[in-house]
């Protein structure tokens, strides 16, 4: 028995002389736990390991070195920290993986500019008609001649977006001032009578009479007195493109 004894001391002590538990490096999260099984490498090992090629560990969770076990037989929850992924053991450290860059998608580009809305401007034509080229003496019936002027004028709207005619009669200085003006506003009904007939509508047709108030010569000669007798004939609207 006591030579079986002093066998038994001498193989312990064998064991003891070349395994030992890690010492130099933590055993602290992310090293492995005690519950955790560590595998040894294989074929060959530095670390001592059970029949499943477990690694031993004490109880305090260290893992058990043989004797010719180096810096270079570390493994990952002895001696090297487990990293969890997506971490990777990097110089015996844990390192997280480089932020991946996402490429931005190029700013669009920018909308084109509406194009300006050009508004039309109302323009304003005034034509002066002689209203001895359009009416008798004395009289509020349109002439031939008279006729063939508005002919003229109602063609040329056709290309105008029309707003507006302003028809007004004028006359020289015979007769009374109320004659007269009475007299001119005939005349401008009459205009407006005959471009209603050519298809222009009555709201679209303002009539004025101003009699003898506005001359544009003196009344004391014929010649005068000739041209204060007119139709003033002013169309407002927008041209067409």
């Amino acid at each position: 028995m006591n030579k079986f004894a002093a066998f038994i001391l001498a193989a312990s002590a064998a064991i003891a002389g070349s395994a030992s538990a890690q010492t130099t490096y933590p055993t602290a999260a992310p090293y492995a736990p005690l519950t955790t099984d560590i595998k040894a490498k294989a074929p060959n090992s530095a670390y001592v390991q059970d029949a499943r090629g477990v690694i031993a560990r004490n109880p305090f969770g260290l893992c058990w070195r043989t004797g010719y076990w180096t810096p270079a037989d570390a493994v990952p929850g002895c001696d090297l920290p487990l990293c969890v992924t997506p971490d990777t053991l990097v110089d015996g450290k844990c390192v997280a993986p480089a932020p991946k860059v996402i490429a931005q998608a190029p700013a669009p580009a920018p909308a084109p500019a509406p194009a300006p809305v050009v508004v039309p401007v109302p323009t304003s034509e005034k034509v002066s008609y002689s209203a001895d080229a359009f009416f008798d003496f004395d009289k509020a019936v349109l002439k031939p001649a008279g006729k063939a002027s508005l002919d003229d004028l109602s063609s040329k709207l056709q290309g105008i977006n029309l707003e507006v005619i302003i028809a007004v009669g004028h006359t020289d200085a015979v007769g009374t001032d109320a004659y007269n003006q009475k007299l001119s506003i005939r005349r401008a009904e009459s205009v407006k009578a005959y471009l209603q007939s050519k298809g222009i509508e009555a709201n679209r047709i303002y009539t004025e009479g101003k009699g003898e108030k506005q001359p544009v010569a003196e009344n004391k000669s014929t010649a005068g007195r000739a041209k204060n007798r007119r139709v003033e004939i002013e169309v407002v609207g927008t041209r067409n493109k």
